[in-house]
């Protein structure tokens, strides 16, 4: 951190870091953004295989309220201490705390049901995981890129490619998060997913 107690302005439509989430940061190096940003891409990148065996044995696994805790858990367990843990906090996005695990299950049960029936179509569908749990925000940071990845391992589940998500990393303030952000707030805003799922095959 910096003097400020800070580690830099997050990007556009991100959850802001509290000083009690800060205070679960473990690398004692990190002291801007950039650090970040850089270590915990290199906690997910060393999630990724773990995450990947998991896929093979089908939707049903990637489409749990267990898998989702450990998935984030795995993802920046060697950033945060917290990682794993539900958000007890309001923030500038979400449900009540309260309802954050009572409303996951809720909708990762609906989205088993939504593929045993194929009620939408699987892009359809894995954008709507992506969505929904963002609007939810089950995490005190890490939101978008944790259901990011289950939405692409749930298409993995299924048997299609991952979402190339335009191309981009979107942890920074560039057009290529602008255009994400405005096609997730128009899914949520208007239940049309057509927009985001141009953007995540883009």
């Amino acid at each position: 951190m910096n003097d400020e107690g800070v580690i830099g302005p997050e990007p556009a439509g991100a959850t802001p870091i509290e000083d009690e989430d800060l205070a679960g940061l473990i690398p004692d190096f990190v002291a801007t953004r950039a650090d970040l940003n850089q270590v915990e891409f290199e906690n997910i990148v060393k999630a990724l295989p773990w995450a990947y065996r998991q896929a093979k044995a089908g939707p049903d696994r990637v489409l749990s309220y267990r898998f989702m805790l450990e998935l984030h858990r795995r993802m920046f367990g060697d950033v945060w201490t917290w990682a794993g843990s539900l958000r007890r906090r309001i923030t500038n996005i979400g449900v009540d705390p309260s309802q954050v695990a009572i409303q996951s299950i809720q909708f990762l049960d609906d989205a088993r049901f939504w593929h045993a029936e194929s009620v939408f179509p699987g892009d359809e569908l894995a954008a709507r995981i992506h969505s929904r749990l963002v609007s939810i925000h089950p995490f005190p940071n890490g939101n978008g890129r944790s259901t990011r990845l289950m939405a692409d391992l749930y298409l993995i589940a299924s048997g299609s490619p991952s979402f190339t998500w335009g191309g981009s990393r979107l942890d920074e303030a560039d057009a290529g998060r602008a255009a994400y952000i405005q096609a997730l707030v128009l899914a949520v805003e208007t239940d049309d997913y057509s927009e985001l799922i141009r953007f995540a095959r883009g």
